[in-house]
């Protein structure tokens, strides 16, 4: 059994809950063998990334994409199509697919894209300006932000 108790984080930490959850759920998902259709997750850069869909025989049109609040959901639904002859081994999966995928805060879809049976997601992680950290004046009232984007706009003004 490969349960992960996470009772004495829990009872230190506050705000937690839903990365625990997400922890716990992660493990049941894992056990259950549901390996289809199998993907790769990869970081392209600090702020962007990309998941791969291997997803051979799937069309534009049998692929929906929803991303919502922290949850980007692919479903693949398979076309019943005729086969000329007898099939003497069927070794291409030929089933629809649901997969979700977690997403961080503040991280959106930019692109979806398939080619030569992969479907490519790319996605960027885009902090609001008033989540980005900002520097504290002692004694006024004049805020300076931390980021290199302001601060290099900022010199050139």
């Amino acid at each position: 059994m490969n349960r992960n108790d996470f009772s004495n984080y829990r009872r230190s930490t506050v705000g937690f809950d839903r990365l625990f959850e997400l922890l716990e759920n992660n493990g049941r998902a894992q056990s259950s063998g549901d390996n289809y259709p199998p993907f790769n997750i990869e970081r392209r850069g600090d702020d962007a990334y990309r998941i791969t869909l291997a997803i051979a025989g799937f069309r534009n049109e049998d692929l929906d994409i929803t991303a919502q609040q922290n949850l980007l959901t692919i479903h693949g639904k398979k076309r019943e199509e005729a086969v000329e002859g007898d099939l003497l081994h069927v070794g291409i999966a030929n089933r629809g697919f649901e997969r979700r995928f977690e997403l961080a805060d503040y991280v959106r879809v930019a692109n979806a894209d398939l080619a030569d049976g992969l479907l490519i997601i790319d996605l960027v992680r885009e902090v609001p300006d008033a989540m980005k950290p900002k520097k504290i004046a002692i004694g006024g009232n004049t805020l300076e932000v931390i980021s290199g984007e302001k601060d290099d706009q900022a010199d050139a003004a």
